[in-house]
């Protein structure tokens, strides 16, 4: 069984930074990809940044070099730094898991407002 927990959202201004965490359990969350993606009101969702079970990382055009996505294999977490936020990025984050082979699983989300 699979559980993704997402903390760090909330309220920010223009230019501020935020960290969302993810916290994995599970028996497969080590040898599976973890990602973040996001979903405006009214949009789709879409890949913000992914990273593989051997660091390998893939960001959306948007977020780079403003996002890092990182993981710790050890604690099974998986972190996305938000920097120089915008308002374009305000949305539900959700936290996903793909294991290699199977569906993946999403977290419950947690909502990024950018706001001055």
């Amino acid at each position: 069984q699979v559980q993704l927990v997402e903390s760090g959202g909330g309220l920010v201004q223009p230019g501020e930074s935020l960290r969302l965490s993810c916290a994995a359990s599970g028996r497969i969350v080590s040898i599976s990809s973890m990602g973040w993606y996001r979903q405006a009101p009214g949009k789709q969702r879409d890949l913000v940044a992914r990273i593989s079970r051997g660091g390998t990382t893939t960001y959306a055009d948007s977020v780079k070099g403003r996002f890092t996505i990182s993981r710790d294999n050890t604690k099974n977490t998986v972190d996305l730094q938000m920097n120089s936020l915008k308002p374009e990025d305000t949305a539900v984050y959700y936290c996903k898991l793909d294991p290699p082979l199977g569906p993946g699983y999403w977290g419950q989300g947690t909502q990024v407002t950018v706001s001055s």
